[in-house]
């Protein structure tokens, strides 16, 4: 859902998505740029040779390191730059839409430095200089509160809170996303999906879910919701163990019920 808003929006607007997906040990490097180095090093080697007739007529080690320092800066330059997703939607001359996709997940360093970044949508790469944003990108940033967010990047951000749809809400959905889906068959494995979030488990199954598990029904053929059926398809539904021994022992009366939706 989260996601969807972020490419919906950007094909609306008819600007390019940049993502970035966060994770623990993300760096400056990862989100922003780095260089590349493989090329770097088959340059080196190809100049190697040339660098003999450069430094041929020089007198000292002094008069030969500033020969080469054009070669250095030669190095670091644009060619040589690899931008990371942050750049890249900075660089973009008629704006972009940046997901920074489950920011949650990075450590607080990461966010501070973040929190840069996007307060002034510029960056200083040292070898190169300043890069300034023509066109600010607009920004999401979305969460699962497996941390609280600092105070600082939160007061920057316009919250939206995107809850699980209800059942009119998601069968509309799932129509939209598997349009060849027998109308009985979307109206129960929706109730069945509604009747899982009500039940005690470690991760609610998402909209995500519920539109692959339509998606897993159709290619069975299925017309109606079945208990075999949903018993050896809830994986695609429930990520853990624990969730699918704890609905396999409702799995009948749930399925029943949903039937009777």
């Amino acid at each position: 859902g989260k996601t969807e808003l972020a490419l919906s929006t950007a094909n609306w607007l008819g600007l390019p998505l940049i993502r970035m997906q966060c994770y623990e040990g993300l760096d400056e490097s990862k989100a922003l740029y780095e260089w590349k180095y493989g090329k770097q090093l088959l340059y080196t080697q190809i100049l190697k040779d040339k660098m003999g007739d450069t430094l041929s007529d020089t007198k000292g080690l002094d008069e030969s390191m500033e020969r080469l320092h054009d070669f250095g800066d030669m190095f670091f330059s644009e060619q040589f730059l690899e931008p990371r997703p942050l750049l890249k939607a900075l660089r973009q001359e008629h704006g972009a839409v940046l997901l920074i996709d489950e920011v949650d997940k990075s450590d607080e360093e990461f966010e501070a430095f973040l929190l840069e970044i996007l307060s002034e949508f510029q960056v200083t790469i040292p070898e190169i200089g300043t890069i300034k944003a023509t066109k600010p990108p607009l920004v999401f940033l979305t969460s699962n509160n497996m941390r609280e967010m600092g105070d600082a990047l939160k007061r920057r951000c316009l919250h939206l809170f995107i809850p699980l749809p209800g059942e009119k809400l998601e069968r509309r959905i799932v129509a939209s996303r598997v349009p060849n889906i027998e109308e009985r068959l979307q109206r129960q494995l929706v109730a069945f999906v509604q009747a899982l979030r009500e039940v005690d488990l470690k991760k609610l199954p998402s909209i995500s879910e519920t539109i692959d598990w339509a998606r897993v029904l159709m290619l069975l053929h299925a017309d109606s919701l079945e208990i075999d059926m949903v018993r050896d398809t809830l994986n695609v539904l429930l990520k853990f163990e624990q969730d699918i021994e704890t609905v396999e022992r409702d799995v009948a009366e749930l399925t029943r019920k949903a039937k009777q939706a």
